[in-house]
């Protein structure tokens, strides 16, 4: 497997020390970190892993000893809700919220570079078709809200634009899409999108199957991906929009794999090695998107990355969620009662108290990126939180502003400093650049 080299002339746009260089990281020098629980030694399954150089984690080793190396590294996270509070609660995304993931002065204090900017469309838009909509509306709204505080933070539609928004001393906002844009996959809508800014989508309707692809938890309708399918994900390529198959099925991410010709992302979730979940990767779709090039986040929720909560919350009885609509019939809801009906669920955090037998450290969030490297190469893994988008998180992070915990959870396992680099922002930099560059 090829590696980032961070001195590389690919990445010589970051200065040697951004803490002296970028004024809004002088808020990290004040930022008090949590210690983290000892992982040595790792243990999967019952068994301790064998132990190499990169791995030593000896509190006296050069690769985990640099506190500076958060503030220092380029930090970009894959996924990152926002707009549905702004949309539905009229909120400013340059106001600090006493509730939530996320806002920029929290993103500011994270030490965050960049973000994937990812506006939602959730299911309850579906029956009633208002899903292309509020995707116009999220859209619309995030151009205004980054123009609003474009002070902090700018649109970038490629990883130059990203290079030269960081020389500014802003945050690089990479607009994204989770939901559907288009249950038929229109093709027109799509290419709208993309000039509007739009650079990333996933091809499922959220966790419902849509016209032209299967869902982890949907109908299987199509065997993976139909026909129109493989048109929508063709015409990505060509317009250079990253294809996202987190929530597909196993065979809908093999077969966008095979169809693509640019790498693919899965850009939130966790492994079907750690929790036994079909959201979660297969060890054979995770080795598929690495094999062109691919790169997955890893999301920070317990429900896909700790067995024991996984395993508690299977025993509990199904709870029907927030964002259901009423009882009416869903296809003659307006958007507005919609709007009602979503607004309930905000925000979209982890709301029930966690046992602590059951509420897992970053040390476990390390685990599974430790898993993943081993499967596939540090090349091909990042972080993905999904903030604000209702994960239950590790003990140590309460939001965006805990963000270099996984910088020191990386550090603890004795991942060398060119590694932790690549796995917090330079692997979703690379494979921007692989697909927003290519012409």
């Amino acid at each position: 497997m090829s590696e980032i080299d961070s001195n590389s002339k690919d990445y010589d746009f970051l200065p040697a020390n951004k803490s002296k260089q970028l004024k809004r990281r002088e808020v990290l020098k004040g930022l008090s970190l949590l210690p983290l629980i000892d992982l040595s030694p790792l243990n999967y399954w019952g068994q301790a892993l064998v132990m190499n150089n990169e791995y030593s984690a000896s509190s006296s080793s050069k690769y985990s000893s640099d506190p500076n190396l958060h503030s220092n590294a380029f930090v970009m996270d894959g996924h990152i809700h926002m707009m549905s509070r702004q949309l539905l609660q009229g909120l400013d995304i340059g106001q600090r919220y006493s509730d939530g993931h996320v806002d920029l002065p929290r993103v500011i204090q994270g030490g965050l570079d960049a973000f994937f900017f990812s506006v939602y469309t959730p299911e309850p838009y579906y029956e009633s078709r208002h899903e292309v909509k509020n995707t116009f509306r999220v859209v619309e709204l995030a151009l205004a809200q980054i123009e609003k505080n474009n002070k902090i933070i700018e649109l970038a539609r490629t990883a130059s634009e990203i290079e030269k928004i960081n020389k500014r001393g802003k945050i690089a906002a990479f607009l994204d899409l989770e939901g559907g844009f288009d249950l038929d996959g229109d093709l027109n809508i799509l290419r709208a999108l993309y000039r509007l800014g739009l650079r990333s989508v996933q091809l499922t309707a959220h966790n419902e199957t849509n016209g032209f692809i299967d869902s982890c938890y949907g109908k299987k309708l199509w065997g993976g991906l139909n026909e129109h399918g493989r048109a929508v994900v063709k015409e990505m390529n060509r317009l250079g929009i990253l294809i996202n198959v987190a929530h597909a099925s196993d065979d809908a991410i093999l077969q966008t794999v095979a169809t693509s010709q640019d790498p693919i992302l899965y850009t939130h979730g966790g492994f079907r090695g750690i929790v036994n979940n079909p959201r979660c990767i297969s060890d054979e779709c995770a080795t598929a998107i690495a094999s062109k090039g691919g790169v997955m986040g890893i999301q920070f929720g317990s429900s896909f990355n700790n067995p024991k909560y996984a395993a508690w919350q299977a025993s509990k009885p199904k709870v029907k969620s927030v964002e259901t609509p009423p009882a009416k019939d869903n296809q003659s809801l307006t958007i507005e009662e919609i709007d009602q009906q979503v607004a309930k669920g905000l925000p979209f955090v982890h709301k029930e108290v966690i046992p602590d037998e059951y509420w897992m450290g970053v040390d476990q969030l390390a685990k599974v990126i430790d898993y993943g490297v081993r499967l596939v190469g540090d090349d091909h893994i990042a972080l993905g939180s999904d903030f604000d988008g209702g994960p239950p998180l590790p003990r140590q992070i309460k939001d965006v502003s805990d963000y270099p915990q996984m910088t020191l959870a990386m550090q603890e396992l004795g991942y060398s400093e060119k590694r932790i680099r690549k796995i917090v922002g330079l692997n979703w930099l690379r494979v921007i650049r692989e697909v927003t560059e290519k012409n």
